[in-house]
């Protein structure tokens, strides 16, 4: 896989063109029903590569996919393994920028880490749109244009950015989407990610469809910055649910009890829970935790410290009362500080706390 990048950490586009006859090729976008889809995919990281893999994977023969990234490299790795992969006359090009595979997308799909690369891309994005005086771009049928966000950022800049959509495609021309996923890189890799939606009810069918070429659930959850609240609650849920089995793991075990007994114990009790169950913190308990490889893989420490402080900003926003927020913070940035914690899966706070191993 890719390294991930700095900036945008390796922002691509993924044009897909669905198959149509020969005579209609050479015309993209007509005002008819039988003009082609055409999806752009933005931000090839560790979640958004494996996404973008899946979704190309779904498509037929004859479809084109066109990708661009700054980081060349990406472009060339996806390239080059979705060609050795294909069956049939599959087209797979690059294109010069990001804003000029999205001009002519009617669903536009992102994927990137904060909330300043999500204002600068659809900034870009929206510059380079050219809608008519009639405030409905010609070029485009009774379906709005798509925007769908999977990135994790805060609600209130998901909702400016859904604004400044509305502002430049007016009358129903466009829609942007949030839809943030549960799953990590395990998920997007296998295909079996759960996105949380933000939509109007009107659109969801139809973004519905997109998401499971790349998962295998779609929750809606309600109106634009819906999906992010939702994403946001169970992630803050998340990271004190990890620290809280981290000390009850280290303090059943200084009492002389063996982990697997203590954590079968757990998991039929009302402590249960998914870093518990599924990622327990303590090496060996479950053989597929990233515990039982050094921490290594999983979700990184970082990424759980990013969503905690948008969860902390979105609770602010509205006057929301977390008081396990800020310690919860200290834990996480404690850990991360020191150099045998930091990189590894959050479920490494029980290393930082001295349990043994």
């Amino acid at each position: 896989m890719t390294p991930v990048a700095t900036a945008w950490r390796r922002p691509v586009v993924l044009l897909l063109v669905r198959s149509q006859p020969a005579r209609t090729r050479t015309r993209l976008f007509s005002t008819t029903p039988r003009r082609l889809d055409v999806y752009a995919f933005i931000g090839l990281g560790q979640m958004g590569y494996q996404m973008a893999r899946n979704l190309q994977s779904k498509l037929a023969s004859a479809d084109t996919l066109r990708l661009y990234d700054i980081n060349k490299a990406a472009v060339q790795n996806l390239v080059k393994e979705a060609t050795s992969q294909q069956v049939g006359g599959v087209v797979i090009q690059g294109s010069d920028s990001a804003e000029d595979a999205a001009r002519e997308a009617n669903v536009v799909i992102s994927c990137l880490p904060e909330p300043e690369h999500v204002r600068q891309l659809y900034g870009t994005i929206l510059k380079a749109q050219k809608p008519s005086s009639k405030g409905k771009d010609a070029s485009w049928t009774a379906e709005p244009r798509l925007f769908i966000d999977c990135s994790t950022i805060d609600p209130s800049t998901s909702r400016e950015v859904a604004a400044s959509v509305l502002a430049t495609l007016p009358n129903g021309a466009g829609q942007f989407i949030d839809a943030p996923m549960s799953g990590g890189v395990v998920g997007a890799t296998a295909g079996t990610l759960t996105f949380m939606v933000g939509t109007p009810d009107d659109h969801f069918s139809r973004v519905e469809k997109i998401l499971l070429r790349m998962g295998k659930q779609a929750l809606h959850c309600g109106p634009q910055g819906s999906g992010l609240a939702a994403k946001l609650a169970n992630n803050y849920l998340l990271a004190i649910e990890n620290i809280a089995t981290g000390e009850a793991m280290n303090f059943g075990m200084q009492w002389g009890l063996d982990p697997q007994v203590l954590a079968k114990v757990i998991n039929v009790s009302t402590g249960r829970c998914w870093p518990s169950e599924v990622n327990n913190p303590v090496p060996g308990v479950v053989a597929t935790a990233p515990a039982s490889r050094d921490y290594q893989g999983g979700f990184g420490i970082g990424l759980m410290r990013k969503d905690l402080r948008l969860a902390m900003e979105a609770a602010e926003d509205k006057g929301v009362k977390l008081p396990l927020a800020e310690v919860a913070a200290d834990v996480y940035k404690s850990a991360e500080a020191e150099s045998r914690c930091k990189g590894r899966d959050f479920s490494v706070v029980y290393r930082w706390l001295g349990g043994k191993e």
